[in-house]
């Protein structure tokens, strides 16, 4: 039985697919996206998360630490914490024990037209681990939010596996991929379009990132490349969290996005619509 890390659990998403649905958090992520509003997920092993606004500075936590050099998220510091600032994200659970977990409510979802949806960091990251949950899921409907990065055969068996797909394509040029995302897109471009000719229905997302992909130019070769796809429900343009930044220094890192945040995104002048888009991909 495989184990795997998660980082939570929620309940009564609507935002993740059709219905009512619960939504899993996957821990770790091999992209490295300047504007990620989830940085507690980008490692795969369990970090400490602080509240650090609320805190009191009593020093009762680095009385306790073992590891005053490098914290090793052992824990010893949160039962001592007055005001209960300190936890451990990152569980790691056994693929039935998370199966189990989520079937507890699944006949409430499965009656209000959902199921659940894999999410992250990147899921596919601990895709072995993945598809022995989605196997364990009986009469569920599954989706999954994904960047498309990993192996092809990885994921065509993951989408041979799941009901939907919501997809991102950030960027289109793979020099500006790297630089803004840590990796080039060559891999998530095979991807996509392999899913671009697959019968499973699939949405694409384009995080709108001012000054980074907010471009006609960016908007139009994305439209390009979908233009025919077999299956594509709709493109859906997200907006920019400009709070992306607040979980930073709760897990000792800093928010320095290679762009400027407080510039308005092109969406916001509407110049170039998701109706646009779409108008273009058909």
């Amino acid at each position: 039985m495989r184990k795997g890390v998660i980082f939570d659990i929620k309940e009564m998403a609507l935002f993740d697919g059709p219905g009512l649905r619960q939504t899993v958090f996957l821990k770790g992520c091999p992209l490295r996206c300047s504007w990620c509003q989830n940085p507690e997920g980008m490692e795969k092993k369990p970090v400490l998360m602080v509240s650090w606004a609320s805190c009191l500075h009593c020093n009762a936590c680095r009385n306790v630490c073992p590891h005053t050099s490098s914290c090793n998220a052992c824990g010893a510091c949160i039962p001592v914490c007055p005001l209960n600032l300190r936890h451990i994200v990152g569980e790691e659970i056994e693929s039935d024990v998370l199966v189990k977990r989520l079937m507890k409510d699944s006949d409430y979802y499965r009656r209000y037209g959902g199921g659940v949806t894999f999410s992250g960091g990147e899921p596919l990251l601990q895709g072995e681990f993945l598809l022995e949950v989605l196997e364990k899921l009986p009469r569920m409907h599954t989706a999954i939010e994904t960047s498309g990065f990993c192996d092809a055969s990885l994921f065509k068996d993951v989408v041979g596996a799941l009901d939907f797909i919501y997809m991102d394509m950030k960027l289109m040029d793979s020099s500006r991929h790297k630089k803004y995302c840590g990796v080039d897109n060559k891999v998530i471009l095979e991807n996509a379009r392999f899913l671009c000719g697959s019968d499973k229905p699939f949405v694409i997302r384009i995080p709108v990132i001012p000054g980074v992909n907010d471009s006609e130019e960016n908007y139009r070769a994305t439209a390009k490349f979908l233009k025919g796809a077999k299956n594509l429900k709709r493109v859906e343009l997200l907006h920019y969290n400009s709070a992306a930044g607040a979980k930073y220094s709760m897990i000792g890192k800093s928010y320095r996005p290679d762009f400027d945040p407080e510039r308005v995104a092109m969406i916001d002048q509407r110049p170039f619509t998701e109706e646009g888009i779409r108008s273009v991909v058909l």
